[in-house]
């Protein structure tokens, strides 16, 4: 078994595409290999800005020998079957086998296919490797670019190292040819490093001043940075994706602190951190107290002589002339009023059958008032409502979100605090989009819960009303995405409204199915709530499910679901339709008096004959249950509902064992189905535990 070591060299790979080169790296090399008949075990893929490199151990030497039989047609099958046999598998008939099979002379084709050089194999799959490669983006290079048939990769390929234990694996893509050769560190280390093989790659490298490995590029970063901030008695604002996005940018990372002119921190903190993230890809730095510092953390790629004070203060500069900028635009969008810049919204196209951004702005604030009036949104003021509904969109056409759109409604809220409107309007503003993920704050004031749902159920009805609706996984208006803030909002701050009809409102179920997965609520729970009908408050719904979800994990609710089956069985197979007048008469009670009927209308109110032990307790079991679910439902207290329920579970199961449905006798038999529908109409005061599975 031999360790098998592959570096494809490269100018800068972006870093925010060599994760899923790494990954498709090895699923690249995973499928070409197994397709050859080699099995692969343990699989190591690094990455740097310069490189990719997999690591595949254990491979074997050899692939093993394979023996593949191919049916044939049978010897007394028509000549032109037998030509397209032989035109599938290559061979001539004399090159077939003829075997008896069930009785029938048949032809095979044998094919032996002996064991190849695993090295073979690799000289084959690397090429195929490096011109399949999946990149985002890909482009060509030199003289050779002029044909669209020439090699193509993120950046233009520079190198292959391909070595077997320590057998070079000679092949050539592009005219570049494999060798033993890589380079080090671009400044550190510029000559070239000679590869043993998969068992010294890293410490050569590593002597080279390159940390192939970028997980442990990610440590360093991750470490020095929070350790810089700590000498400096400030606190690191912690950022993941910057620690890759460093790790990526770098071969042998170096973080460093700097400072910055004080005057800046003017600026709202969240620009100030968006400009250095963004733009430079630094970490910024909070005080003891929590507040933004004038500090930020660059990650240099060398170890400099003077201690990294010339680096730092080179990107200083940088991040000052970014910084001025910020400045200038929070200075300039302050000097219009939001209400001015309100009006410019009338110039941008929302979508192009609902009219400007400045009429759906209208429309959310007719609806954010009626919330708030209405009583729907408690404790919210409807003038405050519509005047953060009129401006929460006024920060778009600023210079600030123009340049940063990801600080959309965060600077309304600040330009609206500095105007000096009152602080429920610009926590609106600030808040409104909110929430945007399933990770995201749910707002809870209510000026801003009013404004927040008033958007989103605008952007929901709107996009409906023009036949808009996402398909499949197609959803470029993010609609789900809406509906699951929707839900939050309503859900969160226990909102009481119909919150849609018809397909909407099966949109809205099918978003709240997605989320109450997350939080543990079973599907059909909801559908089981769902398919009584005439429930639309998502509050009311959720209580209830939660009621129920509670009531079917005991023993009583598994055994009353049960008894409830057999029941609704019994009255499917007798095509049960809630009456019993097998007359077929419209009008079920014209012949009530008539004797024939008289114990069949019996039946449905007092049975006229002794009923069993089991029947009559089932009977005054429905009779006490069902008011008793019924008023219980009314008055939303649902866990008195299903204790009403409860009580029905052994009554049912001891009419099941005691008593025979299917009387000969047409009284009794027509008395008992109409009590089993009675059980079920009681149950289905809760719910139609025709939905619910198990």
């Amino acid at each position: 078994m031999t360790d098998f070591l592959l570096e494809l060299r490269s100018q800068e790979i972006p870093a925010r595409m060599q994760a899923g080169a790494r990954a498709d790296l090895e699923k690249l090399f995973r499928k070409d290999m197994a397709a050859a008949g080699v099995t692969v075990g343990e699989v190591t893929v690094w990455s740097t800005p310069r490189r990719l490199a997999l690591i595949a151990r254990g491979l074997p030497l050899a692939t093993e020998a394979v023996r593949e039989e191919t049916k044939g047609p049978a010897t007394s099958a028509p000549e032109q079957a037998l030509e397209g046999f032989l035109r599938k598998t290559g061979l001539s008939k004399d090159q077939l086998e003829v075997r008896d099979l069930k009785g029938k002379d048949t032809y095979f084709a044998v094919v032996e296919k002996p064991g190849r050089a695993v090295a073979e194999v690799l000289a084959e799959v690397i090429p195929a490797i490096i011109r399949n490669f999946p990149w985002p983006k890909s482009q060509r290079w030199g003289a050779a670019s002029f044909s669209t048939e020439s090699l193509r990769w993120v950046r233009p390929l520079s190198g292959i190292v391909a070595i077997f234990g320590e057998q070079l694996v000679a092949c050539e893509v592009g005219g570049i040819a494999s060798g033993y050769v890589t380079l080090g560190h671009r400044f550190h280390a510029p000559g070239e490093i000679t590869i043993g093989g998969a068992h010294d790659y890293a410490d050569k490298l590593h002597l080279a001043h390159v940390l192939v490995n970028h997980e442990e590029r990610q440590d360093i970063v991750r470490t020095k940075a929070r350790e810089a901030a700590e000498a400096a008695g400030l606190v690191l604002v912690e950022d993941e994706g910057l620690v890759i996005e460093n790790a990526g940018l770098t071969e042998w990372p170096v973080p460093l602190l700097g400072r910055f002119e004080e005057d800046f921190l003017e600026v709202p903190p969240e620009t100030i951190q968006l400009t250095a993230r963004v733009n430079q890809k630094y970490f910024v730095c909070e005080d003891a107290a929590g507040s933004l510092a004038n500090a930020f953390i660059c990650t240099a790629n060398i170890v400099a002589t003077d201690g990294g004070a010339a680096i730092v203060d080179g990107n200083r500069k940088v991040l000052a002339a970014r910084l001025s900028d910020a400045r200038f635009f929070w200075q300039q969008d302050r000097k219009t009023p939001l209400s001015e810049q309100a009006k410019k919204l009338e110039r941008i196209t929302f979508h192009e059958k609902l009219g400007t951004v400045a009429d759906k702005v209208e429309r959310v604030a007719k609806l954010a008032e009626w919330l708030a009036a209405e009583g729907i949104v408690p404790n919210c003021d409807p003038a405050l409502a519509r005047q953060a509904a009129e401006l929460c969109k006024a920060d778009l056409v600023t210079e600030m979100v123009g340049e940063f759109p990801e600080l959309q409604g965060l600077m309304g809220g600040y330009y609206a605090r500095a105007e000096g409107l009152p602080n429920a309007v610009a926590d609106a503003i600030r808040d409104h989009y909110k929430p945007v993920g399933q990770g995201d704050e749910v707002p809870s004031a209510p000026v801003t819960v009013a404004v927040a749902l008033a958007d989103k159920l605008d952007t929901l009805r709107s996009f409906f009303a023009i036949d808009e609706k996402p398909t499949g996984s197609k959803d470029p208006f993010a609609l789900r995405r809406a509906a699951l803030g929707i839900i939050r909002l309503i859900t969160d701050n226990g909102l009481r409204f119909g919150v849609a009809e018809s397909d909407l409102l099966d949109f809205f179920v099918d978003r709240l199915k997605v989320q109450q997965k997350e939080a543990g609520v079973r599907h059909d729970l909801i559908d089981a709530v769902i398919a009584l009908g005439g429930e639309d408050d998502l509050v009311r719904l959720l209580a209830r499910v939660h009621a129920l979800q509670a009531f079917v994990a005991t023993d009583d609710g598994v055994n009353l679901l049960a008894g409830y089956k057999r029941a609704a069985n019994i009255l499917r197979k007798e095509d049960w339709k809630d009456k019993v007048d097998p007359s077929g008469d419209e009008d079920p009670m014209e012949n009530v008096d008539h004797p024939d009927m008289k114990g069949v209308y019996a039946a449905q109110q007092d049975v006229t004959y002794a009923p069993e032990a089991a029947e009559q307790a089932l009977l005054g079991a429905v009779a006490a249950a069902e008011p008793q679910a019924a008023r219980a439902v009314e008055a939303e207290d649902f866990a008195s509902a299903m204790s009403a329920l409860a009580t029905l579970r052994a009554p049912i199961d001891a009419f099941f064992d005691q008593v025979i449905v299917n009387d000969s006798d047409p009284v009794k038999r027509h008395a008992r189905l109409a009590l089993l529908d009675r059980f079920r109409a009681a149950v289905h005061n809760v719910a139609d535990f025709s939905r619910i599975e198990g």
